[in-house]
């Protein structure tokens, strides 16, 4: 059945296809990387674009609102939607803590106060109570705002998102 013309052949076919391939990857290189292969140091290849500066960002930024009257402004009905990102870890019943601890009266009350549950330490030393400012604080950027903090959650970029949250969970338990 195989004799050794035929094996012969068989080596012979992958090695002439290996130097097909070898030779196919040369002229891409060449094709692609212009330049690389002795066209000189004083070859460059492209084209420069020239940019006008840009405006500064600062004089096209909006002022900034209060948080103090975004919260006077906040609807608790979007705050509700908006706590579908917190129900993964937090829960609003009285003393059932899921991840994180329960949020039923969270707005006033003091920090590291639920029973049942083992807090990090770092909020603590950050605040005493849960005002709307703090819970502002924190919810934009809670790593930066406790360093040190279990909660793993990256926060709330939008001022209005966290009011609106601040206000919701201001009805519950409050």
């Amino acid at each position: 059945m195989f004799d050794t013309m035929t094996l012969t052949k068989i080596v012979g076919a992958f090695c002439g296809a290996f130097l097909i391939f070898l030779l196919g990857k040369s002229l891409a290189e060449d094709l692609y990387y212009v330049g690389a292969h002795g066209y000189g140091e004083d070859k460059k290849v492209g084209y420069k674009i020239e940019v006008a500066e840009a405006a500064p960002a600062a004089a096209e930024a909006e002022p900034e609102v209060p948080f103090a009257e975004l919260l006077a402004a906040a609807d608790p009905a979007d705050g509700e939607g908006v706590f579908r990102a917190c129900r993964a870890c937090h829960k609003l019943e009285d003393g059932a803590n899921g991840t994180g601890p329960h949020l039923y009266g969270v707005v006033g009350r003091d920090v590291g106060s639920v029973d049942g549950y083992g807090y990090s330490g770092a909020l603590v030393q950050v605040a005493e109570v849960w005002t709307p400012e703090n819970l502002n604080g924190f919810l934009e950027n809670p790593k930066g705002w406790a360093p040190g903090t279990k909660m793993s959650y990256s926060g709330l970029r939008k001022a209005e998102d966290r009011a609106d949250l601040i206000a919701y969970l201001g009805t519950i338990g409050n």
